[in-house]
């Protein structure tokens, strides 16, 4: 019977690697584990999970060693987060062992809670200590890195060496100056047809609007301070950032006249018969109807540049509006008309005039520049 224990424990062995194997081979190899883990939970001496699960440890236990070892190779310092994350996957693993009975018994896990507090610290310090370069260069550009940094340092670590106090002075360094022109318009429309009582383009109040609502020189929202070009020449202030707006492309169209037709019918009342009873009759009339529409389109380009003539953001906004009208006249019997139809026999053409078109291509290309200028100055 001894000599056939050499061959038995062969096979033992070789069950166990193709088991290991097996679990290996799953697209997720890190849940594997998990999934051992949660079989030796619901049965505690199953063969399969029990011969895998020192194996399957083993090897996804040197596999995110061989990882965190070949990030620490790296210069950059998005390697702390991969290093992290390596580490955070033993603990993990580490914790369903030691929280399960049956695979703590048969497998001694190994917690790296201390290199995740060491790896935390050395992010914390790098960070912390790139933010204090750019601090030290005092201009708005590397303060604005330096508070990108501190913040950093302060999700690893919270309040590190004072981050968030630092946070607070590299933003107020941060920020900047922002002029905006006047719009330039290099717009070419067509005026044919129009009813036009004057042309006051809204673009000599757009900045204006602009710097109000962006929170003009008191930086709060943003990290910006927001003037006219007219206001930093009174107060003698210094652009960081220049932004000039330009409106071009405008297409203020002929309103377009389609003719058509609808029949009307309806019975009505048409007296009495002998015997007192109502008689109704069918009267016929066409209404004649006439829409007239246009979609006037316009483009405004925005370039903000630094003081430097730097390009900071170049941008295209594009708005459009629809109008359309309709009126009618009638031949045949009014009788045969609805209410619906009469309002359009009463009604009157009001087309608007250029300046009212504009004033919305405006209202819609208005919140567009403002977001982005937003955007632009916040980080």
């Amino acid at each position: 019977m001894t000599r056939f224990l050499p061959a038995i424990t062969l096979v033992i062995v070789l069950a166990s690697c193709s088991t290991s194997k097996d679990y290996l081979s799953h697209r997720n190899e890190d849940k594997t584990l998990y999934s051992i883990v949660k079989q030796l939970n619901k049965k505690p001496a199953d063969a399969l999970a029990t011969a895998a699960l020192p194996d399957v440890y083993a090897q996804l236990q040197q596999t995110h060693l061989a990882n965190i070892e070949n990030y620490k190779s790296s210069t950059e310092l998005n390697r702390w987060d991969k290093i992290n994350s390596e580490y955070s996957i033993l603990q993990d693993m580490y914790n369903a062992i030691i929280n399960s009975s049956a695979a703590s018994n048969l497998v001694t896990g190994v917690s790296y809670q201390k290199q995740i507090d060491s790896t935390r610290e050395s992010a914390a310090d790098d960070y912390y200590q790139l933010a204090m370069e750019h601090y030290n260069y005092d201009n708005w550009i590397d303060a604005r890195k330096a508070y990108t940094s501190f913040k950093k340092a302060d999700g690893w670590i919270s309040n590190y060496n004072g981050s968030r106090l630092m946070m607070d002075s590299a933003k107020q360094r941060s920020i900047v100056n922002v002029v905006i022109n006047p719009v330039q318009d290099n717009s070419f429309f067509y005026n044919s047809g129009w009813n036009n009582n004057g042309f006051d383009f809204t673009s000599a109040n757009l900045p204006q609007n602009l710097v109000t609502d962006l929170g003009g020189k008191n930086a709060g929202r943003y990290p910006a301070r927001f003037y006219t070009d007219w206001l930093a020449q009174r107060e003698n202030v210094n652009a960081d950032w220049i932004v000039d707006l330009s409106l071009k492309n405008i297409n203020l169209p002929s309103p377009s006249v389609y003719n058509y037709t609808r029949k009307l019918s309806a019975k009505v009342d048409d007296g009495k018969d002998t015997s007192g009873n109502t008689i109704y009759k069918t009267v016929y009339a066409t209404l004649h109807i006439q829409r007239r529409s246009f979609n006037a389109s316009a483009q405004m380009d925005m370039n903000i540049q630094d003081a430097d003539q730097k390009n900071i953001l170049y941008d295209t906004f594009t708005d459009s509006y629809n109008w359309q009208q309709e009126a009618a006249s009638y031949s045949g019997d009014s009788r045969a008309l609805s209410n619906r139809d009469w309002e359009l026999v009463n009604n009157r053409y009001y087309q608007p005039t250029q300046q009212e078109v504009i004033n919305e291509l405006y209202r819609g290309l208005y919140p567009q520049v403002k977001n982005r200028i937003s955007r632009a100055v916040d980080f």
